[in-house]
């Protein structure tokens, strides 16, 4: 499946966050997120860091049912993760996240 934009934020309403850091933030995912409409697999998540410039990695641990993201805090400010769990400022992260995807060849 491919990722978009919009449907991270509709994703974003699944995730709470456990840790932030600049440049690191740990998250953990509602067991919900599997009633989801659009159902995305951690291969889906794990190939983010390749599609969108500034997401270095990804790990997840399905045994807890957290993400760990490392990311540039340059391209991603504070503020935008707090933003997608809360559902707040939708159309800013669309912006910047469809500015930084990447093209697959």
């Amino acid at each position: 499946m491919n990722v978009t934009a919009e449907k991270l934020i509709e994703l974003g309403g699944y995730f709470s966050i456990v840790h932030h850091i600049k440049g690191r933030i740990r998250l953990r995912v509602s067991p919900k997120i599997k009633e989801h409409k659009h159902h995305v697999g951690v291969e889906d998540i794990e190939a983010l860091p390749a599609r969108i410039h500034g997401i270095k990695s990804i790990k997840i641990n399905k045994i807890i049912g957290s993400l760990t993201v490392e990311y540039d805090h340059a391209i991603f400010p504070h503020h935008l993760w707090e933003n997608l769990v809360a559902g707040k400022e939708s159309d800013e992260i669309i912006t910047i996240i469809e500015k930084l995807a990447k093209e697959i060849v």
